[in-house]
């Protein structure tokens, strides 16, 4: 797997290890970003853009199905985490997927060791899970600005209440 691959870009961890290891030999920056994306947006297209010109290569940590619904409550993911994963690797800024079922991505950032960890603006440092880690190994933790109003949570409360509103 090489950083710009579509073919295999959805990955269990320990492939991911391997294909770290080698970007790590070909001196390789790589940037780590992670959440559920239920319903993308342009806000994630943002995110994932900015996260993409911090280094050479970006993973994205996936939230699995069941570790968004615990995160998002009932009714959560509407799209499948296999469905989210295909839409998030078919983006052109993403090079690599990884799902993972615990709540935070922090198993996946201490195995992963990435170089950058990036996270929207609207988290302070202090509540960027991994941060510590990355900095303490040398890396960076950057926060990025987003998109105002874009939330996958306020387009499903507007696609339901337009749904209500015509159902009347």
């Amino acid at each position: 797997m090489s950083p710009g691959t579509r073919k295999s870009n959805i990955v269990p961890l320990p492939l991911l290890v391997r294909a770290r290891r080698r970007w790590q030999r070909q001196g390789l920056r790589v940037v780590f970003t992670n959440g559920v994306f239920d319903v993308l947006h342009r806000g994630h297209l943002d995110l994932l853009a900015q996260a993409k010109a911090c280094g050479d290569v970006l993973v994205v940590g996936l939230n699995s199905d069941g570790s968004a619904r615990r995160l998002k409550g009932p009714g959560r993911p509407v799209n499948s985490q296999n469905d989210r994963a295909a839409l998030l690797a078919a983006l052109r800024p993403v090079d690599c997927v990884c799902l993972f079922g615990e709540l935070t991505p922090l198993r996946l950032i201490r195995t992963l060791h990435p170089d950058v960890l990036v996270k929207g603006a609207e988290y302070v440092h202090e509540e960027i899970v991994g941060a510590d880690l990355v900095t303490g190994w040398g890396g960076e933790v950057k926060r990025v600005r987003m998109r105002p109003s874009y939330s996958s949570t306020n387009l499903i409360r507007k696609c339901t209440s337009t749904v209500r509103r015509a159902n009347r």
